[in-house]
């Protein structure tokens, strides 16, 4: 009996030892109105996010002509991109946007390669167009003969870079513009091949004259029934196949009926809780109402820090989205003042590249890309995992708001500092080497805003110590002889 006793005891005292289960997430059922929606929240990995790559690659690729939206000017009366295709390619009635697609070979795309190039990067999230305007689907389609599995490359670029992309243990985006091909093509006019009903699968059901505008809210001779019904069929084929961790979405998505854009969140939002994933959906301007999804500016920034995570994307080359003849590539360090920004107002940052459409990336994207890599291997820490402090930071530049401004925004300088936290450190990352004594202002004492003490300071990249003095005017910082790296540099203040 008192061996029995023993036994039952030591049983009790194990069970007590197990630690209770962590209690599992509570199934949501989102419905498709925007109040159930609004339940959604930010995943932390996402806030742990800053800096992702995404390309546009089609078969606006093959011409590498001034811009991606090449696909509509080379229709459009008058435009200089139409008298170069005629010159080069023809008349429109014998040589089309369609023509282009069998010389899209991508003989020499290599996901892996791709994906390598990524990672080494920096990115922490990566992925295709899956479709732009030009109704040129990059997947393995079942829903159209016009993707790159039955034409062109013959491949499924969406699952080749959905694999390689997760094999580098990144997340995968995939992008989504097909609601701009309403009227991108003119099916309207029987003088080109665009108003063939035999092509109406890529150019897009028929049109009025004078249906195409830009993102105005105001569409004349808005889409029929069929248009909204496969433009949400396409993207329940690529959640189905793909489980996209981000979807993606241009402007311009207020062309499509509100019940449609409901349905489709709310359809991405079940399907994720179904993969056991959290996911993350971008939408640009009042596309989506706020609180279901992640705010998404394109080639522009935020002027201060927000209270809500958001993203903005931007081309790695200042003229265009695509492979072009002659690119006008941004500066590596143009790129990552840019990102070391836009993090401090609690942002992340899209980079667009421009591959080739044989599948290469250019040269100087790739230097480029390699350069931010080598500077995320020092100064990562001060990015990756961090959350923005009590102010974004301080210097002279002032940055421009609005919708692709970006261009209007000058370059930063060394009295341009950022500010990043984690835990106990917090991070001042300063735009350029400074040529004097470096003062953080922002910590002044009589500022107020430093609440705790300084234990040390140190330069990321740096292994020697470094003189430093807080004073009434700011924290005062004699930076060494030798940068640790080539651009924006990052200092490491632990607090106490």
């Amino acid at each position: 009996m008192r061996n029995l006793l023993l036994v039952m005891c030591a049983i009790i005292l194990m069970s007590c030892s197990v630690k209770p289960k962590e209690k599992a997430k509570e199934k949501i059922k989102y419905e498709a109105d925007w109040e159930s929606l609004k339940q959604y929240e930010v995943p932390e990995w996402w806030l742990n996010t800053k800096f992702g790559i995404y390309f546009h690659w089609g078969p606006y690729s093959v011409p590498a002509h001034e811009t991606e939206w090449y696909a509509i000017h080379m229709y459009t009366e008058g435009h200089p991109i139409r008298e170069y295709h005629e010159k080069t390619y023809g008349n429109l009635k014998d040589f089309g946007y369609k023509d282009f697609i069998p010389m899209f070979t991508a003989d020499k795309f290599d996901a892996d390669k791709w994906a390598e190039l990524f990672k080494k990067s920096g990115a922490q999230f990566a992925g295709p167009v899956a479709e732009h305007a030009d109704g040129f689907a990059m997947w393995d389609s079942e829903l159209t003969e016009w993707d790159a599995m039955d034409m062109g490359p013959k491949r499924d670029v969406v699952g080749e870079m959905a694999k390689a992309v997760r094999k580098q243990g990144m997340k995968f985006i995939a992008t989504y513009h097909r609601h701009w091909l309403y009227a991108w093509f003119p099916t309207w006019d029987k003088t080109t091949d665009a108003s063939d009903p035999a092509y109406e699968g890529l150019y897009g059901p028929y049109v009025p004259e004078g249906s195409f505008v830009m993102a105005t809210g105001d569409y004349p001779n808005p889409p029929k029934k069929e248009f909204h019904e496969e433009w949400l069929a396409r993207l329940d084929e690529l959640m189905d196949k793909y489980q996209p961790d981000i979807i993606w979405f241009d402007n311009k998505m207020d062309i499509i009926e509100e019940d449609y854009r409901k349905q489709f969140l709310a359809n991405y939002y079940n399907k994720a809780q179904d993969w056991g994933r959290d996911v993350v959906c971008t939408y640009k301007f009042e596309d989506m109402a706020v609180g279901t999804a992640v705010l998404d500016l394109e080639r522009s920034r935020m002027s201060e820090k927000k209270d809500f995570p958001w993203l903005t994307d931007d081309s790695i080359d200042w003229k265009a989205w695509c492979d072009i003849s002659d690119p006008k590539y941004k500066s590596t360090n143009r790129l990552i003042d840019f990102l070391v920004d836009v993090v401090s107002k609690n942002g992340a940052v899209l980079l667009n590249i421009t591959p080739r459409a044989d599948g290469t990336i250019p040269e100087g994207v790739e230097t480029r890309l390699l350069e931010m890599g080598e500077w995320f291997k020092v100064n990562g820490e001060a990015i990756f995992d961090t959350r923005p402090w009590k102010i974004y930071g301080e210097g002279p530049q002032e940055i421009v708001e609005g919708h692709l401004s970006e261009d209007k925004n000058p370059e930063a300088v060394a009295e341009d500092i950022r500010f990043t936290t984690k835990g106990d450190d917090l991070y001042a990352i300063t735009m350029a080497w400074p040529t004097e004594t470096m003062n953080i202002r922002s910590l002044a004492k009589k500022e107020g805003l430093l609440t705790k003490n300084i234990k040390s300071v140190n330069l990321l990249g740096y292994e020697g110590k470094i003189k430093w003095e807080l004073t009434e005017n700011g924290l005062q910082v004699e930076m060494p002889d030798t940068k640790p790296c080539e651009h924006a540099f990052a200092l490491k203040i632990q607090l106490q």
